[in-house]
């Protein structure tokens, strides 16, 4: 380590996420230390009234370090080495409808997956496509990591026409599946394990996970998913969303179809898009569950810290997926190698799978970003998913790009969750009209 003070800008600032970052920050500070702390959003009102709480957090536990909170992209990103993006373009009115139109069709309705995930999709490429742009005009040496979803969508578009940006595209979902998998094994966390992984965001299987003994830990986790997937109950899972614990649980089915590797949880909307629909509310979805408990509760607890101008008492946790985070601007910061998942151009980290794929496999960080480890080739049923949904997010692009209704319309048909393409042409039409004021013009 040496004495550098770091300046990171959290570009989203008024999500409900921001406070557990700040702490995360706050609780790390001594191995990423902080000069700076900014937080930029296009909703000041917003953004407010999470900055004025975390502006008494960082006063107290940090009053060395500044705090900056804007709606001034000049002002938000002069002066940074790290912007950590996780901006949510329409916010919850829109990812509600995302979850709501396919639903009306029997289709699975989520944020990241089939017919919502593509509309999100096209609404965060030029999102994220400007905060890339004000960093290379007002820091072109900073890095950013986005985790702004859908991942998948928005890695592809930022391969395509941010190509040379100093972008690494992260996802928190292995990470906290990783850390349960710790716990079932009675290891710290998920830097306790080794592991080889590969796939798309939200796509993806491990195929080896060992401790740093170098000892086997997949007979063990596989015992356990198969009875329980993901899900470890009592204290661990204490608070956890009714929505969240089924998926956890719901990993046993997905692992049944392939007993030789580890799942994503985010594969049941894939391989059980009928029973997901079954067991879902059309008028009620996650993002009514989101506003009714994190965000009541986010907002809540922001505006009695600003009441009792003190945040010594705080209910604000770290959060696990902000972790990562420091990690990453660590690994960057300190070149240490440390091995970690991210969303690269495949380039033969998986040799049998499209070499222009956005693949989600372990890397090492270094000064110089993400590189690359070779995962070998995917087995035939992963194979054959991983390049249907490869194609499905190229086409999305390809219609953001043209702005092609034809190419949309190829792209949610081909998703395994929609059943035929008279279906996925009923849900994009009313898509379309629902984000008139964010997608391109189709024609």
């Amino acid at each position: 380590m040496d004495d550098r003070k770091f300046s990171v800008l959290i570009a989203g600032g008024g999500s409900t996420y921001t406070p557990g970052i700040v702490l995360t920050l706050l609780d790390h500070i001594e191995r990423f230390p902080l000069r700076k702390l900014k937080f930029f959003d296009i909703d000041g009102d917003r953004q407010q009234k999470i900055a004025d709480a975390c502006e008494i957090l960082v006063k107290e536990r940090a009053p060395e370090v500044e705090f900056v909170a804007t709606t001034d992209p000049e002002t938000a990103f002069t002066d940074v080495d790290f912007v950590m993006a996780q901006i949510r373009v329409g916010k919850y009115a829109m990812r509600s409808l995302d979850e709501k139109i396919p639903l009306k069709h029997g289709v699975v309705g989520q944020e990241t997956t089939g017919p919502g995930g593509i509309a999100y999709g096209l609404r965060s490429i030029p999102g994220v496509l400007g905060l890339v742009d004000y960093m290379e005009k007002y820091s072109p040496d900073a890095w950013m990591l986005n985790y702004s979803n859908p991942a998948a969508i928005v890695a592809e578009a930022t391969r395509r026409f941010r190509p040379n940006s100093k972008i690494i595209n992260i996802c928190d979902m292995p990470i906290g599946i990783m850390d349960r998998m710790a716990e079932v094994v009675g290891l710290k966390d998920r830097n306790d394990l080794v592991y080889r992984y590969y796939g798309l965001n939200h796509f993806g299987w491990w195929t080896n996970v060992w401790d740093k003994k170098g000892k086997d830990l997949m007979p063990q986790l596989k015992e356990y998913v198969a009875k329980n997937g993901y899900w470890i109950g009592g204290e661990y899972d204490k608070g956890t969303e009714a929505s969240w614990e089924s998926t956890f649980k719901m990993a046993k089915d997905v692992y049944a179809l392939d007993p030789t590797t580890l799942p994503n949880t985010y594969l049941k909307y894939y391989m059980y898009p009928t029973q997901v629909v079954e067991h879902s509310d059309p008028n009620y979805t996650r993002t009514d569950e989101v506003e009714a408990h994190r965000q009541k509760l986010v907002f809540g607890e922001c505006a009695r810290i600003v009441e009792n101008k003190t945040a010594e008492d705080t209910q604000f946790k770290s959060d696990d997926h902000a972790t990562y985070i420091v990690d990453l601007c660590t690994a960057i910061a300190y070149d240490t190698k440390q091995r970690m998942l991210a969303i690269i151009p495949n380039d033969g980290a998986v040799s049998n799978i499209d070499p222009e794929a956005m693949v989600e496999v372990p890397c090492l960080f270094g000064a110089n970003g993400p590189e690359r480890l070779s995962m070998g080739k995917a087995a035939t049923f992963q194979k054959g998913l991983i390049t249907e949904q490869n194609c499905v997010e190229k086409l999305a692009v390809d219609a953001w790009e043209t702005h092609s209704y034809t190419k949309l319309w190829e792209a949610i048909s081909l998703s395994k969750i929609v059943p035929d393409a008279k279906v996925a042409k009923e849900i994009l039409d009313e898509l379309v009209v629902a984000n008139k004021d964010y997608w391109p013009e189709l024609k």
